[in-house]
């Protein structure tokens, strides 16, 4: 294991008061800790707070406006400076404290601000958002009031970077949407370009749609003239705050891969098995979220939230009160994307005299303008104009060419701010409950696993999914803005499926098209690719007496299905070259699995990934369609049935066409692994964990690694890594798997530690464990916590 460096010591460690209580060490005779006692205006009764050696918060109050408050204050004290700039990136509000460089991308950022009345907000959540909300942006108020009072104790980050942190209003929370999952944009122009390059047949290459069907180029819309950069100001949006050695530094548009990437693998695992599977009779449900996995702290966070009424432990944004993948005593839940189509990009026609008007119908309809100052450090308010168009945030104008592009969103409607939904099913007892608390559910598109102590499990898929009308309207590519492409509200959850119980004995999922053939509603044609799917069912539907193990083991597996899929076409075929030799005597014995120490693995990844879909890329796809999303994408389905109907895709004589495409790219992959990547001539010394490795990376310098990763795009351990580097960028960082009814024995992972401040002893304990597939109790009683606790506090209502 690599040694963890630091960039920043640990003089806090001997900060007095709060830091100190919540670093004191569990005594030795049995867990019990001597709190520290704190007063802390804007409670109501004390707050119990036990930290667990694992890093977990368990936090008690007498009642629900104590308990979120707490958990705000628990929040900021574990993640405040990750939680400021997801602040401050959402608000635009980064050029306040880093100066100029940031106007842009605080400009692209309050183009996707929720701006609809606040009030029907609220309302779309249900009784609980508003008031949870209120109190856990009073939480972290207090925490940071509290460090006014305690300087010593404010995040490194901060006096490094030179400012302080700011104070929450409740819509904070609601208000910010650019964080929402909504990877389909840069499909939409990677197809319009395929289109332009070759027509519509040739956005066949891009991905496989299911059900099966054929896109049709909108009346009035010319693929040809959507510019390149129309996506920027969107992707300048959504790509979230990046460091340079150490240093914050502005979001470069005009390099999406990583912000590809992180779209492509913007899935999940879940899974619920019934008792009748399980070795003890009861559900066992398990989930493994992958978003981006490279940054520490990372983006989910566990609390255990108990109040009377409520007693959930789980994990979840920690910009949100509340959980979303956990367990109430009662149910267990857990979820997977589901990626809903719920942006479309919009085409205007500028008025030939007048380029603040727009063509709707047979009028022009004005841009509605806003005008706001944007706060700059050292400098004066940057004056900005932010245009909308009926449908959305304009990102695009070209006036040269009398055109103009706006993000059509579901983001902008009431109630989705992503994950907040969950406040709903916090104290939900069976399925019904589950469900009808899911009708609320907008974003993001999500499969909900379930499973109770009643021995039930279930699934409910959830999230906004717009009624397109119009013409051949079916979100694959832009559409014209003039009134003929419109939404006509969106399909109510019961319309949507949903299963408790089924035949087969479990529940999985992982991102892919699930919906029963021919069902009326279509949340989307671009679903993830089948094999971690495939992987899931092939092992779930032949698991007997499955213990919590065998769940937590199949979330580490790391056989592709994708590899076992390709390799029976190298089957007999032969070469005069030695190095082609060499290599197809390597994969003939690869078995799929992806381990860190397998070279097969290395080879494989290498030759499908960097030499022979790119080779099956140029052989068909038309020039200049060169989206970089396109290139870049793991779609490999495609070539896969191309393989299996060579003379429909590659023309007469399309088997032998095929065997001398895969013959050729073997020893171009060959020599890429020995010698560009450095791993030399003989394959016996060859590790798929040289060539991928993952690092932990705190925004300013802080480094967790490198360390040999297995898994590939393909695994039930997914691992997304960088075409160039083989950095793995997405993949699961946060684990769990619920042993229904025995709560205890439940077991997580959060790596590389629950805090994000390097003086915390749990700042990177969990790292690792996580490298080692490794998990902790997520311990639900009130004995096994305390047996097991670290440190305590109590807040208490201040005296007046």
């Amino acid at each position: 294991m690599t040694t963890v460096t630091r960039r920043f010591l640990a003089p806090a460690l001997a900060v007095a008061g709060l830091g100190a209580a919540l670093l004191a060490p569990a005594s030795a005779t049995g867990g019990e800790t001597r709190p520290e006692r704190l007063e802390i205006p804007g409670l109501d009764r004390p707050v119990d707070i036990t930290v667990d050696e694992w890093g977990v918060s368990h936090i008690r109050a007498r009642n629900t406006d104590d308990l979120f408050f707490g958990q705000g204050f628990t929040v900021a004290r574990d993640r405040l400076f990750q939680i400021d700039t997801w602040r401050r990136d959402g608000l635009g509000l980064l050029s306040e404290v880093l100066g100029p460089e940031y106007v842009g991308q605080d400009t692209a950022s309050r183009l996707f601000l929720y701006r609809g009345d606040i009030e029907e907000e609220w309302e779309s959540y249900g009784p609980e958002a508003r008031a949870a909300a209120t109190q856990y942006a009073a939480g972290i108020n207090a925490y940071i009031d509290w460090l006014a009072d305690n300087p010593e104790a404010l995040p490194e980050e901060f006096d490094q970077l030179g400012y302080q942190p700011s104070h929450w209003k409740p819509e904070d929370v609601v208000r910010i949407r650019a964080h929402a999952i909504g990877e389909n944009l840069r499909w939409e122009l990677a197809r319009t370009q395929l289109t332009c390059a070759g027509g519509i047949e040739a956005s066949r290459f891009l991905r496989t749609l299911e059900p099966a069907h054929t896109p049709e180029i909108p009346d009035g819309l010319d693929p040809c003239s959507i510019p390149d950069d129309v996506l920027a100001t969107y992707d300048l949006a959504t790509a979230g705050v990046t460091f340079d050695n150490g240093e914050m530094r502005p979001t470069d548009p005009t390099d999406p891969t990583a912000d590809a990437i992180a779209d492509a693998g913007a899935g999940s695992n879940a899974w619920a098995l019934a008792p009748e599977r399980t070795e003890s009779g009861r559900p066992i449900l398990a989930a493994d979220p992958h978003r981006t996995s490279n940054t520490a702290p990372a983006n989910r966070y566990l609390v255990h939230l108990t109040a009377p009424g409520i007693d959930v432990i789980g994990a979840g944004e920690p910009w949100n009160p509340g959980v979303s993948l956990g367990h109430n005593g009662h149910i267990a839940f857990g979820l997977t994307n589901m990626p809903i189509d719920q942006n479309d990009l919009y085409v205007y026609e500028l008025h030939p005299d007048d380029p603040t008007r727009y063509r709707y119908g047979d009028g022009w309809e004005s841009f509605e303008t806003v005008q706001e100052d944007i706060p700059v450090a050292g400098a004066e308010p940057a004056a900005t104009d932010l245009r909308f168009t009926r449908h959305g945030p304009v990102v695009r104008v070209d006036e040269e060419n009398n055109r103009a592009y706006a993000v059509r969103s579901a983001w902008t409607e009431p109630g989705t701010s992503p994950y907040l939904g969950a406040l709903a099913f916090q104290e939900a007892r069976n399925f019904e409950e589950f469900s009808q608390a899911l009708d609320g559910w907008k974003t993001p598109g999500s499969h909900m696993a379930y499973a109770d102590t009643e021995g039930n499990i279930g699934w409910v898929p959830a999230g906004l999914i717009p009624r397109r009308t119009g013409d051949g309207y079916d979100g694959l590519l832009p559409v014209p803005g003039d009134g003929r492409y419109e939404w006509d509200g969106f399909h109510s959850q019961e319309e949507l499926p949903r299963e408790l119980n089924p035949a087969e004995g479990y529940f999985a999922s992982a991102n892919e098209y699930n919906f029963p053939e021919g069902h009326p509603v279509t949340p989307t044609y671009e679903w993830h690719l089948p094999f971690r799917k495939q992987r899931l069912d092939e092992v779930l539907s032949a698991a007997e007496d499955a213990t919590l193990q065998d769940s937590l083991e199949l979330q580490a597996d790391q056989k592709s299905l994708f590899a076992t899929q390709l390799l029976p076409y190298l089957d007999g075929l032969t070469s005069q070259d030695p190095t082609t030799n060499q290599a197809l005597e390597l994969l003939r014995g690869y078995d799929g699995v992806a381990n860190e120490d397998s070279a097969a693995a290395a080879l494989f990844e290498t030759w499908a990934m960097l030499s022979l879909r790119p080779s099956w890329l140029g052989m068909l796809v038309p020039e200049g369609a060169d989206n970089p999303n396109f290139f870049i994408n793991p779609e490999v389905t495609v070539m896969l049935e191309s393989f299996a109907n060579p003379d429909e895709w590659f023309g007469p004589d399309g088997a032998q066409v095929r065997d001398t495409l895969l013959l050729e790219t073997l020893a171009p992959a060959f020599r890429l692994v020995s010698e560009d990547f450095g791993l030399g001539p003989d394959p016996a010394a060859w590790r798929w964990g040289d060539l991928q490795t993952h690092v932990f990376r705190h925004p300013l310098g802080d480094t967790f690694g490198p360390i040999p990763r297995g898994g590939t795009y393909h695994t039930v351990q997914a691992s997304f890594f960088h075409p160039l580097t083989y950095e793995q960028l997405v993949g699961p960082v946060f684990r769990m798997a619920v042993d229904v009814g025995d709560w205890d024995a439940s077991r997580a992972i959060n790596a590389p530690g629950q805090s994000g401040d390097p003086s915390s002893p749990h700042y990177d304990d969990l790292h690792e464990l996580w490298a080692d597939d490794g998990t902790f109790p997520l311990l639900y009683s009130r004995s096994a916590v305390a047996e097991h606790a670290s440190s305590r506090v109590t807040l208490r209502p201040a005296r007046d």
